[in-house]
């Protein structure tokens, strides 16, 4: 997945829960997210000086993919939420808190393309909603596939990446506005495994 910041206005990703996927045709291959090599990064600016960085570990997903019709391939993906590392404990359980992401009401942020179109040789528009804290957006990503092949166990793997921009507001995440940037760059990497 590679790299265009979508500054419309929209929020994450890329990305997020293992759920199958319906309506992919025969040509397209099943790939389930690795979630020991796949990555989903954020990043904000404190005070408008420097940036603070955090992650949620182990996404989950599935990708159906169609190599010889792009648009006809489809991607599923999720994130705990409750998962969420800054590096810093107290920041942690703040970011859990209804000020923030309110992880016992939406304990996952998810997203689910609508479409795929082919930009480049290795590249991709991919659109879809992304819902988080109770509230489904389009967002927009330009995703480049980083490579394919077999792994040393024989098993066939597709890695893609994307980084994009959303603005937190757009969900209602309005906390601490003057504090804590309302754009959030995102980061998805992923590797997937065919089924």
């Amino acid at each position: 997945m590679s790299i265009k910041r979508d500054v419309t206005g929209l929020w994450i990703g890329s990305l997020l829960a293992g759920m199958l996927l319906s309506g992919a045709t025969a040509a397209a291959e099943t790939y389930q997210v690795d979630p020991v090599h796949s990555y989903v990064l954020f990043r904000v600016k404190h005070l408008d000086i420097g940036y603070s960085y955090g992650r949620f570990p182990g996404p989950a997903g599935v990708i159906q993919w169609d190599d010889a019709a792009p648009e006809k391939s489809r991607v599923e993906m999720s994130v705990d939420v409750a998962s969420v590392d800054t590096d810093v404990e107290k920041r942690d359980q703040h970011l859990k808190s209804a000020d923030f992401f309110d992880v016992e009401q939406h304990p996952a942020i998810t997203f689910r393309s609508t479409s795929i179109k082919k930009t480049g040789d290795e590249t991709f528009a991919v659109a879809g909603d992304l819902t988080l804290l109770g509230k489904t957006r389009p967002v927009t990503a330009v995703v480049r596939r980083t490579g394919a092949g077999k792994d040393p166990w024989g098993q066939y793997r597709i890695g893609f990446e994307t980084v994009f921009t959303i603005q937190r507001s757009a969900w209602g995440m309005n906390f601490m506005l003057n504090g804590v940037s309302d754009a959030v760059d995102i980061t998805v990497s992923v590797e997937g495994i065919r089924q």
